[in-house]
C-alpha cells in the first residue's frame, strides 16, 4: 500500500525476487528506506534537487582520472554521483553507524564499484570518537544535545589524516561534516589535492571558521572558483 506522502508513478517497480521499490534521482537508484530517506528527502531526490549545488559542481570539476576523498557520506548520494557519473574512484568516510548498510546498498544497487564506503572519521591524529546515535539516524552526530538526546553512543574509528591521504594520494576533497570543516581542513594535507568542494556552515563556524578553511585552501595553492560555487558550496581549484 503506497503512503500518503509517496508518488508510486516516481519508483521503479520491484524485480522478480526483490520486494525493495526504488527511487531515481539523476539516473541513479536509491532503495525506499523510510528510516533513512524522510519525506523531505524521498521529494529532494525525486526533483533531482538532493544536495543540487555540490552535484553541480563535482560534475564540473571531476573526472575519471580523480581519486576522491569524501568526508560526509550522507546517504552516499555524492560517492554514488561521482563514481558512476565522473568515472571517479571515491573514498568516502563517514561516522554514523545507522547509515553505513544503506550506503553499502546504494553503491551495490548503482554498480559503483569505484566507491567504497570507510566506517571512520579522519582527524589529526588516530584514536576513537564518541557518536551519538539517536532515533532519526539522519539526526545522529558527534555533539551530544539536549534538544534532541541520543539512544546510544557508539565508538567510531579515527583514522590520522596523513596516513589515510599518503595510502590514498586523492586528487580532489569533497566535504560536508556539518560545521567541524573548520577544526578538519586546516589539518589536512592538501599538497596534492588539486580541487575540492566543500558546504561551508558559517551559521555555526562563524567568519573565523570560514576564513580558517579559506586560509587552509591558499596555503596549498587552491583558490576560490566562483564558477563551480554557489552560496555556501564553495570549490577550490589549483591553476584555473
Amino acid at each position: 500500500m503506497a503512503h500518503e506522502d509517496e508518488d508510486l508513478t516516481d519508483l521503479d517497480t520491484p524485480e522478480a525476487g526483490d520486494e525493495t521499490p526504488v527511487l531515481r534521482s539523476r539516473g541513479l537508484r536509491f532503495p525506499i528506506d523510510r528510516e533513512v530517506l524522510r519525506p523531505r528527502i524521498r521529494q529532494s531526490l525525486k526533483a533531482a534537487l538532493y544536495e543540487r549545488k555540490e552535484s553541480d559542481a563535482v560534475l564540473r570539476i571531476v573526472n575519471a582520472n580523480d581519486t576522491v576523498i569524501e568526508l560526509g557520506a550522507g546517504i552516499g548520494y555524492m560517492s554514488t554521483l561521482m563514481a558512476v557519473k565522473c568515472g571517479a574512484t571515491v573514498h568516502s568516510f563517514e561516522g554514523n553507524p545507522g547509515l553505513i548498510p544503506y550506503i553499502k546498498r546504494v553503491h551495490a544497487e548503482n554498480n559503483a564499484a569505484r566507491a567504497t564506503i570507510h566506517h571512520a572519521l579522519i582527524g589529526e591524529t588516530a584514536g576513537t570518537a564518541d557518536f551519538f546515535v539517536r532515533t532519526n539516524i539522519l539526526a545522529s552526530s558527534m555533539t551530544e544535545m539536549d534538544s534532541e538526546p541520543h539512544v546510544s553512543v557508539a565508538k567510531v574509528d579515527v583514522r590520522a589524516a596523513r596516513d589515510v591521504f599518503a595510502a590514498l594520494k586523492p586528487t580532489v576533497l569533497v566535504c560536508d561534516i556539518e560545521g567541524a570543516e573548520a577544526q578538519v581542513i586546516p589539518y589536512l594535507p592538501l599538497e596534492g589535492v588539486r580541487a575540492a568542494v566543500v558546504e561551508l556552515h558559517p551559521q555555526w563556524i562563524g567568519q573565523a571558521g570560514v576564513k580558517a578553511v579559506f586560509d587552509a585552501f591558499a596555503a596549498a595553492g587552491l583558490t576560490y572558483f566562483p564558477k563551480s560555487s554557489e552560496a555556501k558550496v564553495v570549490t577550490f581549484l589549483k591553476g584555473w
